[in-house]
């Protein structure tokens, strides 16, 4: 087996069929195979996959155990050589599983590669965000205060309709090689180090591994070839802080920032200095009511 793709499902059952039906219809040329790690979904996933692709590997895991150990369940069970992180919400364009398979055949070896990702576009063909520079604690920090300023100015009735996000800047395409590629798409040796740290629920996992990846001697590396659309790469749309933590996305990213730094930076000043920006944003009293079963966990981070 070539390569084994990867993909974690939790209620998106639509995206889902559309991002296995483009791997069906554009893959060609290589041994491959799907596999979804399912956490829990109440949607008809299982039955509408299994109806459509019955030759996709079907994992139950029954309950969410987050992103990262889903795909380790997956990981398991995974024959390929390589393995294709891939989001649910994506669906590549062209033959994108070869055009990595045959990258990393090529170069893997010489470039020392760790992760290959590509550009990632949005629905209407712009390029979004597929890498980045690693975290640090200082810009932890900063992000967060920032957070921490909105969430005061969106607790003021008058100033309550504000918005907590903003407007993603434009992005620029890349090419070569890169601190992280986006966890959206991670083509990588299926070895040791294609395993998450599930401590993790949702958020730096892929961050983590590709740090782990680099610190080995490994890099990463965004190519030129393989085209991916990223749909929840579109949704830069700002919402209002209520909105934001509703979803219990942000309290999952500060969690793992936490986890990030102490696992990564040698900071414990600065590292204590981000837990406490990161529980003043969450005594927010129109936030406490999401973010209080979270607090023991922040601090134990």
């Amino acid at each position: 087996m070539d390569v084994s793709v990867i993909i974690v499902n939790y209620n998106t059952k639509n995206l889902l069929l559309d991002c296995i039906a483009s791997l069906f219809e554009k893959t060609e040329g290589v041994e491959w195979e799907v596999i979804v790690s399912d956490n829990g979904s109440t949607d008809g996933s299982f039955e509408a996959v299994s109806s459509r692709f019955p030759s996709v590997i079907w994992i139950a895991n029954n309950r969410n155990l987050g992103f990262g150990a889903a795909n380790n369940r997956a990981l398991e069970r995974a024959e390929g050589k390589y393995i294709l992180y891939l989001n649910s919400d994506t669906a590549v364009v062209n033959n994108a599983v070869k055009l990595f398979f045959d990258w990393f055949e090529t170069n893997g070896e010489t470039e020392n590669a760790g992760v290959i990702g590509c550009n990632l576009t949005d629905a209407n063909g712009n390029t979004i965000h597929s890498c980045g520079a690693f975290p640090s604690v200082g810009r932890e920090i900063k992000n967060n205060f920032h957070d921490l300023l909105r969430s005061v100015k969106c607790s003021i009735p008058v100033l309550r309709n504000g918005h907590f996000g903003s407007e993603p800047p434009a992005q620029k395409r890349v090419c070569g090689a890169v601190d992280y590629v986006t966890g959206a798409d991670m083509f990588l040796r299926n070895d040791s180090y294609a395993m998450f740290d599930e401590r993790y629920f949702l958020y730096y996992e892929d961050t983590d591994l590709q740090k782990t990846l680099s610190l080995s001697g490994r890099r990463n590396f965004i190519i030129d070839g393989p085209e991916i659309i990223h749909l929840k790469g579109q949704s830069g749309k700002t919402s209002s802080v209520l909105d934001f933590y509703r979803s219990l996305s942000k309290i999952h990213t500060q969690l793992s920032a936490c986890i990030f730094e102490h696992k990564f930076n040698r900071h414990p000043v600065r590292r204590f200095l981000l837990k406490t920006i990161i529980l003043l944003t969450w005594l927010n009293p129109l936030l406490l009511s999401k973010t209080s079963p979270f607090i023991p966990r922040l601090i134990k981070a």
